[in-house]
């Protein structure tokens, strides 16, 4: 039986089995790939933390990878594992807003982390997580394009009604909406924010809000209430998926939840296929 050391932070010096773990699988671990690659293993640069468990002295590799920021993200873990990082990360009052990611680690590792953190806001624990790697099977929507930053008073509403259907909270308590303002400027300065504008409103939104070197996460999929039904979501979906399956040479991913039937089908027949589970803890 392999015995494990107890979770530890990553440095530089672990770079290469980070890259390791995170490289077996592309599209569940896009979120965390994206800062690894922009920012090394700092936890300054990278916002956030990696936490590492390995086998006594250090035999077998990484045996455990999770990031610890603004959200509890892990990949990688058996349930002793798991327990390592429920460990460290109740050693500090709970920061991140959510857990996240593959469904076997965000389910087990909220398990060891209920008693302490408890009760959930809300546990979504079946959320197909879903990958396209070639041009979309429907026709895509011409009027799709990157929003330009002068745009951005035009399309934070859009931004913010998104948000608040889909967690349940508006972002902007707390600090009058400035960070969750800066995230949607951060994102459209980088051409990574696209819509559909009639009339000066926006009547369809998508974010691709983790880009790696291999894959783009698409997020925020918003349809305007009035124009629900009508195949927005879909055409829309499909041109930010072609724009980074043939413009960025990335797959497109995306995560949804189960539940959400209309979406599941829409997701479908643009072509996207289920790779794996993702689940989600809101706090």
């Amino acid at each position: 039986m392999l015995r494990l050391a107890g979770a530890r932070l990553l440095e530089d010096r672990d770079y290469p089995a980070v890259r390791a773990v995170l490289a077996a699988d592309p599209v569940g671990s896009c979120m965390v790939s994206a800062r690894v690659e922009l920012a090394g293993l700092d936890p300054w640069r990278l916002g956030g933390e990696l936490w590492g468990a390995e086998g006594r002295y250090g035999r077998n590799g990484l045996q455990g990878l999770c990031f610890a920021g603004p959200n509890l993200i892990p990949l990688r873990g058996s349930a002793a594992v798991l327990r390592s990082f429920a460990d460290r990360a109740l050693r500090r009052p709970r920061t991140c807003s959510s857990l996240v990611g593959p469904a076997e680690q965000v389910l087990g590792l909220w398990s060891e982390l209920v008693a302490e953190w408890g009760p959930a806001r809300e546990v979504r624990p079946d959320q197909p997580l879903m990958a396209i790697d070639r041009l979309p099977d429907v026709a895509v929507d011409p009027f799709v394009r990157p929003v330009r930053p002068d745009e951005l008073e035009r399309y934070l509403p859009a931004a913010v009604a998104m948000f608040t259907e889909e967690v349940g909270i508006d972002p902007r308590i707390g600090d009058g909406g400035a960070s969750y303002r800066a995230r949607v400027s951060e994102l459209i300065a980088s051409g990574r924010a696209f819509a559909r504008f009639e009339h000066g409103e926006v009547v369809f939104k998508a974010e691709i809000g983790a880009l790696s070197e291999s894959v783009g996460q698409i997020q925020g999929v918003w349809v305007h209430p009035d124009r629900r039904g009508g195949g927005l979501g879909t055409a829309g979906t499909a041109a930010v998926a072609a724009r980074l399956v043939q413009g960025m040479g990335r797959v497109a991913s995306l995560y949804v939840n189960s539940f959400n039937v209309p979406a599941l089908a829409a997701y479908r027949k643009i072509g996207f296929r289920q790779v794996g589970r993702y689940a989600t803890v809101l706090f």
